[in-house]
């Protein structure tokens, strides 16, 4: 076979936005009745066992009427689906059909399509997408974000070659480094080796490859659970990293609010530091429920082939190393917060010492006074 020819597939295009502190799912199922808009489903996976690998709280997957977009001269209907997730992150998917295209031109188009809707694209479908969202389920958003934090992956699906065709025979066969790396240009044998080097198949005729911000799948079944898997990866992501660059900004706010609390003869210290304590228990009891909704989005339980795929996505993406980061920012805020109340009492006990000490001087000043007269 010269030149791998696609009978069926598609190039999904996955943008994913951090919204809100949080979402409230059941809101957003009562809206989309009330306004049409689209249909709305709770999100399983379709062929993962329960018991190995489950949603801990189903997201909403809502169904949009498909968008009209130029790309390389053609005009495609592409559908478009929007996926909620309560712990504040929407992740909007269009998808691109590829049908009867040699796997040549599918790369092609990849790239191509890669600059137009990616990060630094000049079509921008995603904010005019996200702006009718806001409008229409804003009273869902609990919270919601001034300041936008996105994440991309481009993943290109396979369901059906012209002629059948194993994994095995893709690896040996067919060049996967162009569509997965957008270059343009040979790369070397050690950067081949690192971009090939995530790869799972569980039959023979299945195949994934993944990568930082793309991926290739064949899957002859029509299942969306890896593309759906890798999509719940880059939304854990999303939340750690917006906490991640939040605790970045607080931090040095609260040292310099821990400085101002500990002047000298602040004769209110007890209670600044009391005052600044409570908020930073409150930051930390927020970020650490919304982490932790994020971290346990996917319940693993048993090493099965979706699992497995799921631990690498993590890996790839940095997930648990972000996730880390910000578990040591919350650490160093606890331990101010803990080291505050206890200078807040300290304080407190000084003060409350003063005070009998000046009673007591106070007593016997009117003493004093009265033996004198």
């Amino acid at each position: 076979m010269n030149d791998f020819h696609v009978r069926s597939g598609a190039i999904i295009a996955l943008r994913l936005f951090d919204i809100a502190y949080s979402i409230d799912l059941k809101r957003i199922e009562e809206l989309t009745r009330e306004k049409s808009r689209g249909s709305s489903v709770r999100s399983s996976l379709l062929s993962a066992p329960v018991k190995s690998l489950a949603f801990d709280v189903p997201p909403v997957l809502l169904t949009l009427p498909p968008l009209k977009i130029s790309i390389g001269g053609l005009s495609l209907e592409c559908p478009l689906t929007v996926r909620f997730y309560d712990f504040g992150v929407v992740a909007i998917s269009l998808r691109f059909p590829t049908n009867d295209i040699p796997w040549s031109g599918l790369s092609e188009f990849a790239n191509e399509l890669d600059r137009a809707v990616g990060p630094r694209g000049f079509l921008s479908p995603w904010e005019g997408i996200l702006d009718d969202l806001r409008k229409t389920f804003s009273p869902a958003f609990h919270r919601p974000n001034t300041t936008l934090f996105e994440e991309d992956h481009l993943v290109t699906v396979v369901q059906e070659w012209e002629s059948p065709v194993t994994a095995a025979e893709l690896q040996e066969s067919l060049d996967l480094v162009p569509l997965l790396s957008g270059e343009s240009r040979p790369l070397a044998a050690k950067a081949r080796e690192e971009l090939l080097r995530h790869r799972f198949s569980y039959y023979e005729d299945d195949l994934v490859v993944m990568t930082w911000d793309r991926a290739f799948i064949y899957e002859p079944r029509n299942d969306s659970d890896v593309a759906d898997i890798l999509e719940v990866a880059n939304a854990q992501l999303l939340e750690f990293r917006y906490y991640d660059e939040l605790l970045d900004d607080e931090l040095p706010r609260m040292y310099e609010m821990v400085r101002k609390a500990r002047r000298p003869l602040n004769l209110l210290a007890s209670r600044r530091f009391a005052d600044l304590a409570r908020r930073l228990y409150t930051l930390v009891a927020e970020v650490t429920e919304l982490t932790e909704k994020a971290e346990n989005v996917l319940r693993v339980t048993e090493d099965v082939y979706l699992a497995r795929v799921y631990l690498a996505a993590l890996g790839i993406f940095r997930v648990t190393t972000v996730s880390a980061s910000v578990q040591g920012k919350l650490a160093i805020i606890r331990d101010t917060y803990a080291a505050l109340y206890e200078e807040a009492s300290s304080a407190r006990g000084e003060l409350l010492e003063f005070a009998i000490i000046l009673l007591i001087v106070i007593e016997i000043g009117i003493a004093l006074i009265r033996h004198a007269t």
